[in-house]
């Protein structure tokens, strides 16, 4: 039987960036706010022996906020209310930040409203198209599919997903070595992982089961309910992972806490085993293998704060006049305009800014306070800012007879600031400022 002309065995010269362990690691380890890598570290630690990790010293209590600087923190773990952030709260946040175009912006705000618990995008495109149109929206089968793009580019990863099945597939990088054995776990096989048939799944990839266990390890990492996740009850503990103080009249200066972390070394018996070449073969591998990937943990950690330090420190140079005259002066602000100016990618800026914390002169804030969305006034204050201005409008009432929002909207008219009343609910709301005849005081 001869080949048909259309088989045989071809070689051809092909590139592919793959991630490597250490570069998934070190997107892991960039993304963890300091009270997370602490407990990170101290897995590696117990992983590898390789890796020491030494308690901070008595001595090391890192720089202390101001006395009044941790008032107002106080202050404002007090006025939060006691409520749960919803999924569309914190996915709406984000979104603020990206500086989108305004129709993908319009799209993707629309888009977020569809999402259930789950963080699924269940409705058929159809079904979407219906009620985009009832929203206000033109049906445009082009700008939903480049809603539901941006929509699947906010974290966690996996949000937007039509059902469980995509949500994981969104959190696999395509550059990944075992991309395409993932897909197919996901896409053909989760029935018979759900029975344990695991040597049925094994012939079907076509590898041997202990192959498929390390497969399984990286599936279990992934979310399949990834928008579950995102609720958090009344007001976290700010841990600082960035410090800005005030060294002269006029001059700032930032740096990064690490007080609390434990110094990270290499062991020396390890090193000195890996190194002897006097040593058996097989220990000397045993040692280097896990040598390495302890500098790989030290590299991490290096890089973490290398990229934390640039994100943070042109942040704070756009926001110098938040530093000098506090909060009324956040100037508009966006992650695509910070990895602009530094070159980065705008994940790498993402992820540097997820869950870090700043302490200030004015208080310890989330990094992400200090990006905000134009109001769409150039010269209009920043979102957060305008909330504090609200907030001194109500300070400043007579308790006895206390503000309607419509004359909060006068008086912040007055002042120069036109805001529709439904925003200044909402920011009442947010700020736990009750109604006008809850706050009425009686002589």
């Amino acid at each position: 039987m001869r080949p048909s002309p259309q088989q045989g065995l071809f070689a051809r010269p092909e590139q592919r960036q793959l991630l490597q362990p250490r570069l998934l690691q070190s997107i892991e380890v960039l993304q963890l706010p300091v009270h997370e890598l602490e407990a990170w570290l101290a897995a590696a630690a117990e992983e590898n022996q390789a890796l020491v990790l030494e308690a901070p010293g008595p001595g090391s209590s890192g720089p202390l906020p101001s006395r009044e600087a941790t008032e107002r923190h106080d202050e404002m773990l007090r006025n939060q209310p006691d409520r749960r952030r919803g999924l569309t709260d914190e996915l709406l946040e984000q979104v603020d930040l990206w500086g989108l175009e305004i129709e993908v912006d319009r799209w993707v705000r629309f888009l977020i409203g569809c999402l259930d618990e789950n963080g699924y995008l269940s409705p058929t495109d159809e079904e979407l198209e219906g009620l985009a149109g009832e929203a206000g929206l033109a049906p445009d089968r082009t700008a939903l599919g480049l809603g539901i793009a941006a929509l699947q580019r906010l974290e966690p990863r996996g949000i937007g997903g039509r059902d469980m099945e995509e949500a994981l597939l969104l959190q696999l990088d395509d550059d990944d070595a075992d991309y395409s054995l993932l897909c197919r776990l996901i896409e053909e096989f989760l029935e018979p992982l759900a029975k344990n048939r695991l040597p049925q799944v094994a012939r079907g990839l076509g590898l041997e089961l202990e192959e498929l266990g390390t497969l399984l390890e990286r599936l279990r990492g992934l979310d399949p309910c990834p928008g579950a996740g995102l609720l958090a009850e009344g007001a976290p503990e700010l841990r600082p992972d960035v410090v800005v103080e005030e060294e002269a009249p006029g001059k700032y200066t930032v740096s990064l806490e690490f007080s609390q972390l434990p110094a990270v070394q290499l062991d020396d018996e390890l090193l000195q085993l890996a190194r002897d070449a006097g040593s058996p073969r097989e220990a000397r591998a045993w040692a280097r293998e896990r040598v390495e990937r302890a500098r790989w943990v030290v590299e991490a950690l290096e890089q973490r704060g290398a990229t934390l330090l640039r994100v943070a420190g042109r942040v704070f140079h756009h926001q110098r006049a938040y530093l000098e005259r506090g909060p009324g002066h956040l100037q508009p602000l966006t992650m695509v305009a910070v990895a602009e100016e530094l070159g980065l990618h705008l994940s790498t800026v993402s992820r540097a800014v997820s869950g870090k914390v700043v302490q200030c002169p004015w208080g310890i804030l989330p990094l992400r306070h200090f990006f905000q969305a134009a109001t769409g006034d150039a010269e209009a204050p920043a979102r957060e800012d305008l909330r504090e201005i609200v907030r001194a409008v109500f300070d400043g009432e007579d308790t006895r007879a206390p503000l309607s929002d419509d004359q909060a909207v006068e008086e912040l008219a007055r002042r120069g600031h036109q805001v529709a009343r439904r925003t200044v609910a909402k920011y009442r709301g947010e700020l736990g400022i009750p109604s006008s005849y809850r706050r009425r005081k009686y002589a």
